[in-house]
């Protein structure tokens, strides 16, 4: 029997970690080196979650993510003890229709309803249709990030739910994230994300790209800098694969990682530097950043929202009289921006 040289680490009490995708606890298998030269970063591994999570970051996607750490050989690797097949199976896709029948019901989606109260309801509605946002019933409500390529294909879509009040993710009494693909239970289903927005860089092909780690952001940020066409990774580790960055070639483009996440950003700089025209590693959050707001991991968007909208102004003014609604309402007023 073969013997490789990166493989799963052995389980034994408390080896076992917090996965960085889906943050559960005891959950998380890293890969070793059985020779013991290489040590491998926290994320490098596999969740045991493989339904709901996915998560798995092998040693050859680290090497191949950063060329200049080691040279290895393909041979010595293998993933998950499984063999490889010869041909990989085409990338599935959802119902293009389906997809549709969701941009509705803003209603009822919580972030929608947070967002509107930040921005004002027909720039969130602006924004939720630019990005093809849906809403999902599941959970009473949730928002459905779509992921659809620049051919318009798409590959799925993540849902996660909100609190409406304070426009974070639920994670009480558990974190309520799942997939479209999961929930339709389709069969042989061959999951291959992209980068959740890619689909306005067909429409845009000569404008500055930004890319975040969360689609809320991507959200937030298009309204406060819509010079740049803003991506979302869906994580501190995801879609920094080549195939997937591949279609940022010749654009200029600016990483805004979350407060905590600059060094593991700076490893993929050589990745997008070999496919973009221009590539920039923003430190701003890190320079005006406190402890506290390093510890809670904010990102771009939390500074954003600290710069008041007319939106924002008009809903405490709500909050301190609430017959200021019933008075828009009766008179059918609309908000002004005046800038």
């Amino acid at each position: 029997m073969a013997e490789y040289r990166f493989s799963l680490q052995k389980y034994k009490r408390g080896s076992k970690l917090s996965c960085p995708k889906c943050g559960k606890k005891q959950c998380f298998v890293k890969y070793i080196d059985s020779q013991g030269e290489i040590t491998f970063p926290d994320y490098v591994g596999r969740c045991d979650h493989e339904q709901s999570c996915q998560y798995h970051y092998t040693p050859s996607d680290y090497f191949h993510d950063n060329p200049m750490v080691v040279d290895y050989n393909k041979d010595n690797f293998i993933e998950a003890d499984k063999p490889k097949p010869n041909l990989l199976p085409p990338t599935s896709f959802v119902d293009n229709e389906l997809m549709k029948r969701t941009l509705t019901n803003y209603g009822m989606n919580p972030l929608y309803i947070y967002l509107s109260g930040m921005l004002g309801k027909d720039e969130t509605s602006r924004i939720f249709q630019l990005y093809h946002v849906g809403t999902s019933k599941k959970w009473g409500g949730s928002t459905v990030y779509w992921q659809i390529d620049w051919q318009g294909n798409v590959r799925t879509g993540k849902i996660m739910l909100y609190d409406a009040e304070t426009g974070h993710r639920t994670k009480e009494p558990r974190s309520y994230v799942s997939w479209v693909h999961t929930e339709l239970n389709l069969p042989n289903y061959n999951l291959k994300q992209c980068l959740f927005g890619e689909h306005l860089l067909s429409e845009n092909p000569t404008k500055p790209v930004a890319i975040v780690e969360s689609e809320k952001s991507a959200l937030i940020a298009t309204h406060y800098m819509p010079e740049f066409i803003w991506l979302a990774t869906g994580g501190m580790h995801g879609c920094f694969k080549s195939d997937v960055v591949s279609v940022l070639k010749g654009r200029s483009v600016m990483l805004c990682p979350d407060l905590g996440a600059r060094e593991v950003w700076q490893t993929k700089m050589a990745l997008l530097t070999s496919v973009c025209s221009k590539v920039v590693l923003s430190d701003s959050l890190e320079q005006c950043a406190t402890d506290e707001q390093r510890k809670n991991g904010l990102d771009i968007a939390d500074f954003l929202l600290t710069t008041e909208t007319p939106a924002m102004i008009l809903q405490k003014m709500i909050k301190r009289n609430p017959n200021l609604q019933t008075l828009i309402d009766c008179l059918h007023l609309e908000l002004v921006d005046s800038g």
